[in-house]
């Protein structure tokens, strides 16, 4: 008897026994059972997804002797010949043989025929998508409007070459690729009734191979069956797919890990000697390093019963995700790379000596290297130099920047920058009752280490950002201090400047500038609403007081005089749109705020050209700050609608007064047809 292949043998006869496309059996079903019956679908997907069998099962749905159902019996003579191939009335075309308009013409004109012995014809045209445009443009007339006892089953790898004339024409169902899961079960199933021996490791090989298709992984399954004589171990699938044990693998990330050269091209020549291919290594190493890193990130994704469960615990535990991340970067760039190297071999190594130069100092393991003492049991055990001497190294560039950031006189980064917790404003106290306030020796903080330049009296750039001094609780510049809000700007003062103390009165509120008030001044006097206070620290603590505006007439600018100024300027664009749609809030020093209704124009990038020509017209620097919101009637825009509005009403007015218009109303019966009427603008004569 003719071997069958376990792909034919196997193939599913039922909506039930279909595998991984539950989506697509369910729609399928439902208008079965409710004989709600389309006269052409698309099944699209990839090979071996199920295709061709989803149209079998679905033809002898349509002409099982029983009737239309989504359960066929798969004995009678309709079902059985569907089965064999040799159904009179179910035709299976291929399109990448016959895709011209010849063939397509003939299939059409044997269309208009009733079936010989079934209840629908069933034209089943695979790849569809091989077909010329005129073959598509012949069946179009027909695929929209055929006989009712046709039906048309197309089948397609590659739906984006239907034309969209046909695609609306059919129910299009998605066929997706089937998990390695559900590929292991269906041949665990398939080789228990085989009564075949197996090993599930030689199985999830397989499946992984397969790619989503259940016909490869079943043709693989054939292949693997003869040439491991039967016995279906995981050595043997290796063997015979060429891919790389797991060991090899493993073994390769934990050299890298620990920074081991020589391990590395251990496992390049061992790799070399079993005649494996570099590509594929490079592929398993990211697909391993993917699983490592997806276990660092959500730790117990992995099953429990995967072989590989253990190794991939120990690799997230031992490598830096940094690490991990790189490593699976230059293994899938590298891979591309192949083709340009000298040879495999040495591109292969290639990656693997760049995945250690590229690894940032201080990641190799452990990630926060301890500091290791002398006569430690790494220096006594085997090979303890050689795996200290890449920990102490990264201890060393671990304390290095630390050690250059307490004596640098530059910028601090922000991430660097631990600002203690501000306590709440305390209320000052009389001014006039309470004592000078002065700073002791104690409560400046100490460096950790020497004063920067600038502190010593060096000549030198003023930083940008400073820490902030830890003033102690108990001192007196703390109640102070809390009161004060911190300014971003800084300038180096004298020393004298500790023993500052600044007020802020209700007259320079608007500018921010702070005036200095002496305690014991004539007409002192303090008011809790109006006040606030700020000391100035010499370091590493400075402020910088905001000037008051020099332009008079900015100074002088008003709500009520902003909506004529708006509608003078010299802008054109998004920034007059700005100027005419705003109103007048306030002004701060050089800050002129404005408020806008159109969040568009708040964020658009006329705001640049406003301000550049508002400081041209007050002559001074201006700072322009937009904010969103309902604006009221002192815009330039309102205030031009409401002048419009007279004039259209003093306009009406005019007309219903004017004596010839009367007298046509009067005589004529004439009206005036309700707003025709619009005022001109006047204009000079020339």
């Amino acid at each position: 008897m003719t071997y069958l292949v376990l792909a034919r043998k196997w193939r599913p006869r039922s909506f039930d026994t279909l595998i991984g496309q539950d989506h697509v059996v369910r729609a399928l079903t439902h208008a079965l059972s409710t004989q709600r019956l389309h006269h052409a679908w698309l099944f699209t997907g990839t090979r071996g997804v199920g295709k061709t069998t989803l149209s079998r099962i679905l033809a002898k749905s349509l002409n099982c002797e029983a009737g239309i159902t989504a359960t066929p019996c798969g004995v009678c003579r309709a079902c059985t010949e569907i089965d064999e191939g040799r159904f009179v009335d179910y035709v299976e075309l291929d399109a990448a043989s016959n895709r011209g308009v010849e063939e397509m013409t003939q299939l059409l004109e044997q269309a208009v025929y009733a079936p010989g012995s079934g209840r629908f014809k069933v034209y089943m045209i695979d790849e569809v998508h091989m077909l010329t445009g005129h073959a598509f443009n012949a069946m179009l007339k027909t695929l929209e409007e055929p006989p009712p006892h046709v039906k048309f089953i197309l089948a397609t790898t590659d739906p984006q070459k239907i034309p969209v004339t046909v695609l609306s024409r059919c129910l299009q169902f998605n066929l997706k690729q089937m998990t390695a899961e559900s590929i292991v079960a269906h041949l665990q199933s398939v080789l228990a009734q085989e009564s075949m021996p197996f090993e599930t490791p030689a199985l999830r090989l397989l499946a992984q191979a397969a790619s989503g298709s259940m016909r490869d992984a079943l043709s693989l399954t054939d292949q693997a069956i003869a040439y491991s004589a039967g016995d279906l171990t995981a050595e043997a699938v290796q063997g015979m797919l060429g891919t790389i044990d797991h060991r090899h693998l493993v073994d390769l990330l934990q050299a890298l890990a620990v920074g081991d050269a020589v391990q590395v091209l251990r496992v390049a020549d061992e790799l070399a000697a079993r005649g494996l291919s570099y590509s594929g290594a490079l592929a398993d190493l990211a697909v391993l390093l993917s699983r490592v890193a997806i276990q660092q990130r959500i730790p117990g994704t992995i099953p429990a019963d995967d072989p590989q469960a253990e190794d991939i615990v120990q690799l997230a535990a031992r490598l830096h995700p940094d690490q991990a991340q790189l490593f699976y970067s230059v293994a899938v760039h590298s891979r591309q790379e192949l083709s340009l190297a000298p040879d495999e071999y040495a591109g292969f190594v290639m990656a693997c000596l760049r995945m250690l130069a590229l690894v940032p100092i201080g990641t190799v393991p452990p990630p926060s290297p301890p500091s290791l003492p002398s006569g430690s049991a790494v220096e006594s055990s085997p090979g303890g130099a050689a795996a200290a001497e890449p920990q102490v190294q990264a201890a060393a560039a671990v304390a290095e920047p630390a050690a250059m950031a307490s004596r640098a006189t530059s910028v601090v980064p922000p991430a660097m920058v631990a600002t203690p917790p501000v306590s709440p404003p305390v209320p000052l106290q009389a001014a006039n009752d309470a004592a000078p306030v002065t700073f002791a020796p104690d409560d400046i903080p100490a460096w950790e280490d020497e004063p920067s330049a600038s502190v010593a009296g060096v000549d030198a750039p003023a930083p940008e950002s400073v820490v902030q001094p830890d003033i102690k609780p108990d001192s007196p510049a703390k109640s102070v201090f809390a009161a004060v809000e911190q300014n971003t700007e800084f300038e180096t003062l004298e020393p004298e400047a500790f023993e500052t103390l600044h007020f802020q009165d209700a007259d320079s509120a608007d500018d921010g500038h702070f005036e200095p008030v002496e305690m014991g001044d004539p007409g002192f006097e303090i008011q809790d609403s109006a006040i606030e206070a700020s000391v100035e620290l010499a370091a590493p603590v400075f402020t910088a007081e905001r000037k008051k505006t020099k332009s008079p007439r900015l100074r002088n600018m008003t709500a009520q005089a902003w909506p004529a100024l708006a509608a003078s300027l010299p802008v054109t664009g998004l920034a007059a749109e700005l100027a005419r749609q705003s109103e007048w809030l306030d002004l701060k020093g050089d800050q002129v705020n404005l408020r806008v209704a159109i969040r568009t124009l708040a964020e658009s990038p006329g705001r640049a050209r406003l301000c550049t020509v508002l400081s041209e017209h007050f002559g001074t620097v201006v700072q322009l700050n937009v904010e969103y919101g309902a604006t009221g009637d002192e815009t330039a825009h309102a205030v031009e609608q409401a002048q419009k509005v007279v004039r259209q009403q003093n306009a009406e007015q005019a007309v219903a007064a004017d004596p010839f218009v009367q007298t046509l109303i009067s005589e004529f019966g004439a009206k005036v047809v309700p707003g025709s009427i619009s005022a001109v603008p006047l204009t000079r004569a020339a």
